[in-house]
């Protein structure tokens, strides 16, 4: 059974972040966050993480790049399943991003993995939403391919959960917050309020996992005694392909009033928007 499995929080979080078949990957993530909440899983000293390499995941979506992906224009029944196909995608990279917080950083107060084993919940629910919203357009994840960035990044950032919280969290997954409305609106217009109201729990929930990013980045800074907007800055100019033309540092607007509820300063916004 499950909870035999499960000896501290490190081992079961390990043992859904290798779990590659997606419903098994929801169930068990779920299962281990509600024994966690109930104090069935203690948080013992641990030795150091093994080495990041590939999470758990099926053979299927096929990865490429960005550029090979699949046309996602609503115009066609498999354009618009497309799109559905990608946000699902993201989702469950998500659940693999959560687990791994937890998993790699092993020497953060009790609160930190309070909050990632929140957010890997709700990503699994995001995940099965929208799968299940999928699944009556005809279509299951994996029958489009996807691209790798999310987890890209996590590797690149496994080195420190400081880099890591500024950098996932508060760039990559914060895009979310600028550009779900407008997806929502599309897909109004085309008639799937199905995915709307999944994207209107979607996007709710994810101002409060940037925000716990947001929390987490000026913890460490305050640990390390850093200032937390020239350090974000540093941190995206090296990272990040960095626009020095005076235009935008992200693609398209942002959408300042998330952004803000997720804990970003007036000084970041500006900066991203290429103001200063």
């Amino acid at each position: 059974m499950l909870q035999d499995l499960l000896q501290d929080v490190f081992n079961a979080v390990e043992g859904c972040l290798v779990r590659d078949d997606p419903t098994a990957k929801v169930i068990h993530t779920r299962e281990m966050v509600a024994r966690w909440r109930a104090g069935d899983l203690p948080l013992l000293p641990a030795g150091e993480p093994g080495p990041i390499g590939e999470p758990g995941r099926p053979h299927k979506p096929r990865l490429v790049a960005p550029r090979d992906l699949h046309r996602r224009s609503l115009h066609t029944p498999e354009g618009h399943a497309a799109l559905i196909h990608a946000i699902a995608h993201i989702e469950f990279n998500a659940i693999n991003l959560a687990l791994d917080a937890v998993y790699r950083f092993r020497d953060m107060p009790r609160a930190f993995y309070d909050d990632w084993l929140r957010v890997a919940d709700e990503e699994a629910y995001h995940f099965q939403l929208m799968r299940d919203h999928l699944r009556t357009l005809g279509y299951d994840y994996g029958d489009f391919d996807a691209h790798n960035g999310l987890w890209e990044m996590a590797q690149k950032t496994a080195h420190d959960p400081l880099v890591r919280m500024a950098l996932v969290p508060r760039v990559l997954e914060a895009r979310g917050l600028d550009v779900t409305p407008g997806i929502m609106k599309k897909l109004s217009d085309h008639g799937d309020e199905g995915a709307v109201a999944v994207l209107e729990i979607i996007l709710r929930d994810e101002i409060g996992h940037v925000e716990i990013g947001t929390r987490w980045f000026h913890y460490l800074c305050e640990q390390r005694n850093l200032e937390p907007d020239s350090t974000f800055r540093g941190l995206f100019e090296q990272y990040m392909q960095v626009r020095d033309d005076g235009n935008a540092r992200t693609q398209g607007p942002l959408h300042h009033s998330a952004r803000r509820a997720a804990g970003f300063s007036e000084n970041e916004l500006r900066y991203l928007e290429g103001l200063e």
